[in-house]
């Protein structure tokens, strides 16, 4: 019998396990994918927002807020690569004016720190790329990029290591309650909890409707985005966003952790959860408004397009209540969901205390990870690595200068990847210009040799996603 199953090991599930990991608590997380960070954790905007968009009162404005203000220390904490860059809001009418004043008053009283109306040429100061149409922005210094499948790794290996049980390709197919346990059926077994926590993200309304009718409707939506070279990177040093609307926050141009420029996403209502397709149409659109903000964007020196699906709902609000003595949503958590994630954690602990949990400090709780980024590392840093272990020596990854070293540590991590992009999302191997083209058959190389299994059970990414599907024969005669 576990005290606690979460369902999804995305960021607010994995956010989850880890607070609740703190505590003397046995934790079952469950996950449909062969990895964690597998939904709209791997395939989003990566800001870290600094609260100005929701409305004032609501959950989503309250979280938001401390969610940023945690966000820095957690991911310090965590070896999560996090930039504290600020953002601005362009309006380029009086209308938009008008929206910037909303929000600049909406994030006043959402308590968000050094908000700042600017004109268009003090906007320009600040960012020259930017198109001469802009007649004024918001300015917001504590917004911040982030990598946002690695805050989700961390945070789930951690929850492992003090402790909590993850049980990947484990999809939910029935939830159940017994008076004071709940049962939940999977496609790996059927598993007994006192409490569950739903976080299916896009599919949250499905676990819902499995013990009742939902007080939401969930909306899927779809948003494509351009991933440029890091030639393209320092175009701006701000996330730059238009005037949000009902559709969302808009297309965005920033910088990534990563030394990227990522533009997008539009916004397109989709009927499936995993519509993850990338249309021309998406493209244009998302092109079309970036050059609206930055004309010199260069979208010639896209290395990757992709899209992801976000958890919108019929409400406007996150969805954080229990529904039942036992079971408890963290529903609808579209943007800024990644931004609000550590709080909407501590929210939803607080929320199963109320509900007759106990929580009691666990001994020994280390809440901390330390990952060796060799490119980051100093000369003497180096040295002393490889000293350490050759296989610092070898560059495996030539955009990203990642290391043999650091591929073989991410495999035997608490949660070992199966794949070349569980790899990708850890070490960054193939992250670069050539994405993968070069170091992709080496890494495949080095899971299979570290795991123990032949070549063609290494997966590109999913489940079903095989590379290799038999031994070419040599040999025979030759002309």
């Amino acid at each position: 019998m576990y005290d606690v199953a979460i369902i999804g090991c995305g960021v607010i599930g994995a956010s989850l396990a880890y607070t609740l990991s703190r505590y003397d608590l046995r934790v079952l997380v469950l996950e449909r994918e062969n990895d964690v960070a597998m939904g709209t954790t791997k395939a989003n905007s990566a800001i870290v927002h600094a609260g100005y968009d929701p409305e004032p009162g609501t959950l989503m404005a309250k979280l938001n807020v401390q969610g940023s203000a945690m966000m820095e220390q957690l991911c310090a904490d965590l070896s999560v690569e996090y930039k504290r860059i600020g953002s601005l809001v362009l309006g380029f009418s009086e209308e938009d004016r008008k929206t910037l004043g909303r929000i600049y008053e909406n994030g006043v009283q959402n308590g968000v720190p050094g908000l700042e109306m600017l004109t268009g040429e003090q906007a320009r100061g600040m960012e020259p790329a930017l198109s001469a149409d802009v007649i004024a922005a918001l300015y917001a210094p504590s917004a911040a990029v982030i990598d946002p499948w690695g805050l989700c790794i961390a945070e789930a290996e951690v929850a492992v290591r003090n402790g909590a049980e993850l049980r990947l390709r484990s999809e939910v197919t029935g939830l159940a309650e017994h008076g004071d346990f709940c049962t939940i059926s999977t496609t790996t077994g059927t598993y007994e909890a006192r409490y569950v926590v739903n976080c299916a993200g896009v599919d949250a309304e499905t676990v819902y409707r499995m013990t009742e009718e939902p007080k939401f409707k969930t909306l899927p939506s779809r948003g494509a985005y351009y991933l440029l070279d890091k030639s393209s990177g320092d175009l701006v040093s701000h996330v730059v966003f238009q005037c949000p609307s009902a559709a969302g926050k808009g297309v965005l141009v920033a910088p990534t952790v990563h030394g990227n420029l990522i533009v997008g996403p539009n916004a397109e209502e989709v009927r499936s959860s995993t519509d993850r397709a990338v249309t021309a149409a998406a493209l244009d659109a998302v092109a079309t408004a970036a050059k609206k903000s930055v004309p010199g964007v260069d979208l010639r020196q896209s290395i990757r397009n992709f899209a992801g699906v976000r958890a919108n709902t019929t409400l406007s609000d996150f969805y954080i209540s229990p529904t039942s003595p036992r079971v408890l949503h963290a529903a609808g958590i579209k943007s800024p969901g990644l931004s609000a994630a550590p709080a909407i954690a501590e929210y939803a602990a607080e929320q199963l205390a109320a509900m007759g949990l106990a929580l009691r400090p666990r001994e020994g709780f280390d809440g901390t990870r330390r990952v060796h980024r060799f490119r980051r590392c100093t000369a003497e840093e180096k040295a002393a690595l490889v000293r350490e272990n050759p296989l610092y020596g070898r560059v495996i990854c030539r955009c990203e200068t990642i290391t043999e070293g650091e591929i073989v540590d991410a495999i035997h991590s608490p949660i070992p990847p199966c794949s070349i992009d569980g790899i990708k999302r850890r070490a960054g191997a193939g992250m670069g210009r050539c994405q993968g083209g070069f170091c992709g058959p080496r890494v495949l190389e080095i899971l299979a040799r570290e795991l123990g299994v032949p070549q063609k059970k290494i997966l590109q990414d999913q489940d079903g996603t095989f590379l290799i599907t038999g031994e070419t024969k040599t040999g025979g005669a030759h002309a």
